[in-house]
C-alpha cells in the first residue's frame, strides 16, 4: 500500500512538504500541493482520515439536470441513492458542477483532497472533461447513463433504453402507426444514442422503412418539440415518440397549435413517467424509469467497487405505462 514517504520518494521532497499538500497547508504553493495530490492518486494513496470508519463521504455530482423538486427527473434518483446509503452510515453531498469546475479541478485530486471514497455522475455529456478523466481513475466511481470501458474502477447503471424504445414502438405499431417519428433528446449523449440505433432496429425488426425526416435530435426540454414537430406533422407522420416526457409536453402542445388532436388525429408517447406525465392533457402515455431504484443501484454498485467488486453494467427493466395520448393510427396526407 502506499505510504507517505513512497510520494516524498517519487518527487524528491521531504514527507513533512508531502504532509502539508495532502493537508491543505497554506506555506506551500498551489502548483505544488497540485503536484502531491496528482503523484498521490498516481500511486493509489488513501489519506488515514479517508480510511476512518466514521469518517465516510461519498459525493453526487449532477450536471444538465434538474433535481431539486419531486416534479424533477434527478429528484428521485438522489432520493434512492441517499435512501441506500443512509443504511450504512455515509454523509452524502450532493454538488452541481459545469464544464468551467471541471477544467479547474481534476476528478481524482478533487476527491483525494476533499475526503470522498467514491462518486455517482449523474447528467454527465460524453464531452465533460472529466469523462476522459475517468478512463483511468482509481476512484470508485458509477455514472448515470454513461460507460466506462476497461476501467474495473467504473460502473454504469441506468434502464435498459433498447427495451424501452422498442416496447414503445411496438405499442405504436400494434396500432396500426407506420409513420412513426422520433424527437429524440440531446446529441452528444449516450443514452440519446441508444435511443435512436433503438428506433432503427426496431424499424427493421417491424419491416418499416426509414424516413429520415422523421427523425431528429433537440434537447431534454419541452421548448425542442416547436422546431421540429411541424416538419414531422409535413412529412405526414401518425405518432411521435419523445426521447423524454417534457419533450413530450411539447410535442402534444405543438400539435394542438397545428390542428391537430392528441391521440385522435395523431398519437404521442414519452419517456421517463415523470411526475407531470399523468396530468397532462390528455395523459401521457409513456415508459417508466423507476429512478428510486436506479439511485438504491446507483449505491450499491458505488459500495461494491469500494470494496473491490469490479462491477460494469447494472440495468434496470423498462416498464409500459398506458394512459390516453395513443391511439389507432389515422393516416395523414403529406404535406409539401
Amino acid at each position: 500500500m502506499a505510504t507517505i514517504k513512497d510520494i516524498a520518494n517519487k518527487l524528491g521532497i521531504s514527507v513533512s512538504t508531502v504532509s502539508k499538500g495532502l493537508n491543505g497547508a497554506s506555506d506551500i504553493s498551489e502548483a505544488l500541493r497540485q503536484t502531491v495530490l496528482d503523484t498521490a492518486v498516481e500511486i493509489g494513496y488513501t489519506t488515514k482520515k479517508m480510511k476512518k470508519e466514521e469518517h465516510k463521504k461519498l459525493c453526487v455530482f449532477i450536471e444538465n439536470m434538474d433535481y431539486e423538486t419531486n416534479n424533477q427527473f434527478g429528484y428521485e434518483i438522489i432520493l434512492g441513492f441517499k435512501q441506500a446509503a443512509y443504511r450504512d452510515k455515509w454523509d452524502i453531498t450532493v454538488l452541481p458542477i459545469n464544464p468551467t469546475f471541471q477544467m479547474q479541478e481534476k476528478y481524482d485530486t478533487y476527491m483525494l483532497k476533499n475526503g470522498y471514497r467514491g462518486g455517482f455522475l449523474l447528467g454527465f455529456s460524453l464531452q465533460d472533461n472529466w469523462m476522459s478523466q475517468l478512463n483511468s481513475t482509481t476512484i470508485p466511481t458509477v455514472l448515470f447513463d454513461n460507460y466506462i470501458r476497461k476501467n474495473p474502477n467504473v460502473a454504469y447503471v441506468g434502464t435498459d433504453s433498447f427495451e424501452g424504445i422498442d416496447i414503445a414502438m411496438e405499442h405504436l405499431i400494434s396500432l396500426g402507426h407506420k409513420k412513426i417519428a422520433f424527437l429524440n433528446g440531446s446529441p452528444n449523449s449516450m443514452v440519446s444514442e441508444q435511443r435512436m440505433q433503438a428506433y432503427l432496429d426496431s424499424l427493421a425488426a417491424h419491416n418499416l422503412t426509414f424516413n429520415e425526416k422523421l427523425t431528429a435530435y433537440g434537447y431534454y426540454v419541452a421548448e425542442s418539440a416547436k422546431y421540429h414537430i411541424p416538419s414531422f406533422l409535413a412529412e405526414g407522420a401518425t405518432a411521435i415518440l419523445c426521447g423524454n416526457d417534457l419533450i413530450a409536453s411539447g410535442a402534444i402542445m405543438e400539435c394542438s397549435m397545428h390542428g391537430f388532436r392528441v391521440p385522435e388525429d395523431i398519437s404521442v408517447i414519452g419517456f421517463d413517467d415523470l411526475p407531470i406525465s399523468a396530468h397532462l392533457d390528455p395523459p401521457l402515455t409513456t415508459i417508466r424509469q423507476n429512478r428510486v431504484e436506479l439511485g438504491k443501484c446507483g449505491y450499491f454498485a458505488l459500495s461494491g467497487l469500494i470494496n473491490h467488486v469490479s462491477i460494469s453494467r447494472t440495468m434496470l427493466h423498462a416498464q409500459y405505462i398506458e394512459r390516453a395520448s395513443t391511439a389507432p393510427a389515422k393516416e395523414h396526407k403529406k404535406t409539401v
